[in-house]
């Protein structure tokens, strides 16, 4: 039998409007599952990070399936990290004309997915049959 040998899939979604710290909770929910077992997961799973979880893992197994011919059974969440992304300085209005400061926190994550590639078919074999020649009319 011939050596199946794996390959990883990647992508990557950048500057999403929640904290690190919440994305990573979910994130941290799937690591190392198959794409199908991490997908019902998150479908089941009540917060906002999880519907943006889903779907980079989503995006990266159709990147595998689609561009690279991988088979989608096979396919298992290799790494899924979450990062932090720039951070928008606000003011919020306080007592006595003051104002304090705060930050909106955007996340980054990327998303690795490994498995094998789909059998090749083999191309079928043209069939020759005996007919008859057709005759010809005059």
């Amino acid at each position: 039998m011939a050596d199946k040998t794996t390959y990883t899939v990647r992508a990557h979604i950048k500057g999403i409007d929640i904290a690190p710290r919440k994305v990573g909770i979910v994130a941290s929910l799937v690591r190392g599952r198959s794409v199908a077992d991490a997908v019902i997961i998150l479908e089941h799973t009540q917060r906002k990070s999880a519907r943006v979880v889903r779907k980079a893992i989503q995006s990266a197994a159709a990147n595998a399936t689609n561009n690279h011919g991988l088979d989608a059974k096979s396919l298992v969440i290799s790494t899924i990290s979450v990062t932090a992304g720039p951070r928008l300085k606000r003011f919020k209005p306080h007592m006595k004309g003051m104002v304090r400061p705060f930050q909106k926190k955007s996340s980054h994550i990327l998303v690795e997915v490994s498995g094998t590639e789909k059998p090749k078919k083999k191309p079928a074999a043209k069939k020759t049959a005996d007919k008859p020649a057709k005759k010809e009319e005059k």
